[in-house]
């Protein structure tokens, strides 16, 4: 301890000076006694603390100290929550250098979000192009410009990245459902310190569901176009001391139907092809209050994926994939000293992803067979202190540990592939030391300092500063920005494994990308019901990965500048809208492609829409333009990488009819004006989609 805090007071010699206390869900308060303290499974850290302005606690709902208590969500009423969809964070969040977005179980559900990459399609600064009917995992999720490995993804705080490219399977996000989440976290800046090097984009965390009360059952069964088939249930409830929640969650979708002429995987009929997907999710979390300092929850997640691949690249892909996880997390909370002033979390985690993609080729007229499978296992270790030290300064540090093990067999009955048939077993083992200070030099001026020492056995030791303010010029307008360093290394697989799919070589010369992102930006309420939050964002990445002649290799720089706007306006009893809009501009700096926009990455993105609900009765239409994306290879004639695919508007409507007290209908309408726009790299949309549910709690 004392060796640790050394290195801290060396690393941060203003961290020690006198702070304000960073805000959470739970004030921090000092006290000399026990007394009305509450139980360390209500305290939130920091980053998972955001609580919604559009979520305002009905009066009398929450028992004193106890902010976080559940049942205060449940007696929040459809007339007393808002229908927003990226509720503006409190601005008490840590760090406060960078807005945070916050999207909580009630809006996942008014959307109609069926995986969490529906859910972030609505968020401020992403492109999803591998979301909705007929998307393939190939087509990309980008965050400001950073691809799904270049941002932080984590499950109660835990990662859940195993860095396996896109092409072998990655974290695929249209395979985790919604049924079990509480609410889903977005941040950037010095919070990449908190939770790894590689958060170039920013740091997704998913909040699970926690069992309070009464035993209480509820389900949801949809049916709908294309042979959809959706059933979800969740038991949840509290005995003395231990809380718990399980869920279930099947999902079933064939993804059959027609498209023009040149479009991905378009079979002879005229209809997409090997697009379906299946998947299968059970979760369980328990939770132990042992006493007021102490506190043990345990959570599993298990996952089973099958599914076509729509690769834009072949005419007519018939490749599968199958997908199996499991996640576990196992973290006890402590607090250390009197008061609350000192809470420490110590977490264990596993998390396992089991990819294996098959399908034919063809070599000289004849079909042969090939096959690439991908287990990767990794064991996760964290301690975490928040420690306000002093009335004006609050210190969040740590130490992190990840060891990687991956098991790689490429397969192929082919000739001309068989020289590339191998088995490979390869381990990285990453550790951290981390620390954030977040000083309060004054009542209207916030410095954030943060520090990330890594340890690598594959590409030895870096440090990543950051750097974050905030100046509240009045009650009303706020000035931020930060700076963070960052480092990505390469996958265990694009150094030592073949990718059977497409015939890509590793590389075991590759370097990590590096480089750094910044922000700038103004938080203002612009009216008592106008709120608005405006940013500047910016990253310049060295050594990229890509493809090279078939081999995986670093292309050069690229940089990103971009704006993005989240606005929410209220503007009557039961009635309010929003608006988020990104503006990207990812340049490629370097080699053959320099001056071109980064393939799949649209220019701009925005996302607009209005609700109304009363007594049950929920209506929400939701707007989205996208500029469309540059294609970009595996051109066909006439075509080139400097195309883009057209822009488009879509229009969705949600809504919900109660029959009962505890039955209601849901209904979504997807696409209204029908259109079969072109999403990215000759994949189509359907055109019209419908979906009708009924759910239940009891």
């Amino acid at each position: 301890m004392k060796k640790s805090l050394f290195w801290l007071s060396a690393a941060f010699p203003s961290l020690f000076l006198a702070l304000p206390a960073l805000g959470s869900d739970t004030e921090i308060t000092q006290q000399s006694d026990n007394t009305n303290i509450p139980y360390l499974s209500e305290i939130q850290l920091p980053i998972t603390s955001a609580e919604l302005l559009t979520q305002a606690t009905p009066s009398g709902s929450t028992p004193e100290n106890q902010p976080n208590v559940q049942p205060a969500k449940e007696e929040n009423t459809d007339d007393d929550v808002d229908i927003t969809i990226e509720a503006i964070a409190e601005p008490e969040t840590i760090p406060e250098s960078t807005p945070t977005y916050v999207i909580d179980q009630e809006e996942i559900k008014k959307q109609g979000a069926s995986s969490v990459a529906d859910v972030l399609k609505r968020m401020p600064g992403f492109a999803v192009n591998d979301v909705g009917h007929g998307a393939d995992i190939h087509t990309g999720t980008y965050y400001r410009g950073a691809s799904i490995n270049q941002s932080v993804f984590l499950i109660n705080g835990r990662p859940i990245n195993n860095n396996v490219n896109t092409y072998h399977g990655t974290t695929d996000l249209n395979s985790i459902p919604v049924e079990s989440i509480e609410r889903v976290e977005l941040s950037s800046g010095v919070t990449s310190a908190l939770y790894g090097s590689s958060a170039f984009g920013g740091v997704v965390n998913i909040i699970t569901k926690e069992g309070f009360g009464k035993p209480k059952l509820s389900s949801s069964l949809e049916f709908g176009s294309l042979n959809l088939n959706n059933q979800q249930f969740s038991f949840s409830g509290s005995l003395g001391a231990a809380k718990y929640n399980f869920s279930f969650e099947r999902f079933f979708i064939d993804n059959r139907y027609r498209v023009p002429v040149g479009a991905a995987n378009r079979d002879s009929q005229g209809f997409l092809s090997n697009a379906d997907t299946a998947t299968s999710t059970y979760f369980g979390n328990i939770g132990i209050d042992l006493n007021p300092r102490n506190s043990l929850n345990l959570d599993i997640t298990a996952l089973s994926s099958r599914r076509g691949l729509v690769y834009f690249g072949f005419p007519l892909q018939r490749d599968r994939l199958d997908h199996d996880g499991l996640n576990f997390g196992l973290s006890w909370k402590t607090r250390l000293g009197n008061g609350n002033t000192s809470n420490l979390t110590t977490t264990l985690g596993y998390n396992r992803n089991y990819f294996s993609t098959y399908g034919p080729t063809v070599f000289n007229g004849r079909e042969f067979y090939r096959t690439g499978d991908l287990d990767t296992q990794q064991f996760t270790a964290r301690i975490d202190h928040d420690w306000k030290i002093a009335a004006n300064n609050n210190l969040r540090w740590g130490w992190d540990l990840k060891n990687t093990n991956l098991n790689g067999n490429a397969l192929s009955s082919s000739p001309n592939r068989s020289a590339f048939n191998e088995a490979e077993n390869r381990d990285v083992l990453n550790t951290a030391l981390f620390a954030v200070n977040s000083w309060d030099i004054t009542n209207s001026f916030r410095l954030d300092l943060g520090l990330r020492q890594s340890f690598d056995t594959q590409f030895g030791n870096y440090l990543n500063p950051s750097v974050g303010l905030r100046y509240a010029v009045s009650p009303l307008v706020a000035v931020r920005g930060s700076w963070a360093g960052g480092q990505r290394n390469p996958g265990l697989d694009q150094l030592y494994f073949y990718d059977t799919v497409h015939g890509w070589e590793p590389n075991p010369n590759l370097k990590p990308e590096t480089g750094s992102s910044w922000t700038a930006g103004i938080d203002i309420k612009l009216a008592e019901n106008l709120a608005g939050q405006f940013t500047y964002f910016g990253s310049s990445l060295s050594n990229r990965l890509g493809v090279v002649g078939g081999r995986w290799a670093n292309i050069g720089l690229v940089d990103t500048n971009g704006l993005e706007a989240a606005l929410r306006l209220n503007f009557a009893n039961n009635w309010s809208t929003f608006l988020n809009y990104t503006y990207t501009d990812a340049k490629i700096k370097t080699g053959a492609e320099r001056g071109l926009q980064l393939g799949m990455i649209p220019y701009s993105v925005l996302q607009t829409g209005i609700g109304y609900q009363n007594s049950g009765w929920q209506a929400n239409l939701y707007v989205t333009y996208n500029s469309g994306a540059r294609r970009a290879f595996f051109t066909r004639p006439g075509e080139t990488t400097t195309d883009f695919v057209s822009s488009y508007v879509n229009l969705d409507l949600s809504g919900r009819i109660p029959l009962t007290q505890t039955l209601g209908l849901t209904v979504y309408l997807e696409n209204l004006l029908g259109e079969q726009y072109e999403r990215v790299n000759r994949i189509y949309s359907p055109g019209f989609t419908f979906r009708l549910g009924l759910s239940s709690s009891i």
